[in-house]
């Protein structure tokens, strides 16, 4: 699966989602059928994968993951607290930040 950066064609929702939430970064990617918008905020990162003319395959869930977590550093998350929420055609998955350590 190949992801390709579309946010440039997304400026309204990516506008809104700057607008109306925590999150401080948004990315738009796009693998065919199937658009993920991956969201990042102080204290979480956000993946939602929509496709309207399919289910969403398993496969496909564990590639958009890996693909995110390998752009996070591994200090600023918990494997074990990430969570899934599966629909019919939208898949959330939720990832937990951990704190930053405190500089004495």
């Amino acid at each position: 699966m190949k992801l390709v950066n579309v946010t440039n064609s997304y400026k309204q929702l990516v506008n809104k989602q700057l607008e109306n939430t925590d999150a401080y970064f948004v990315k738009v990617y796009s693998a065919g059928n199937t658009t993920v918008v991956y969201t990042e905020a102080a204290q979480h990162a956000e993946i939602l994968i929509v496709n309207k003319k399919r289910a969403v395959r398993k496969t496909e869930i564990n590639e958009i993951l890996t693909y995110v977590l390998k752009r996070i550093p591994k200090e600023k998350y918990d494997r074990e607290q990430i969570s899934i929420i599966e629909l019919k055609d939208v898949i959330e998955i939720s990832i937990p930040m951990t704190s930053s350590l405190v500089e004495s």
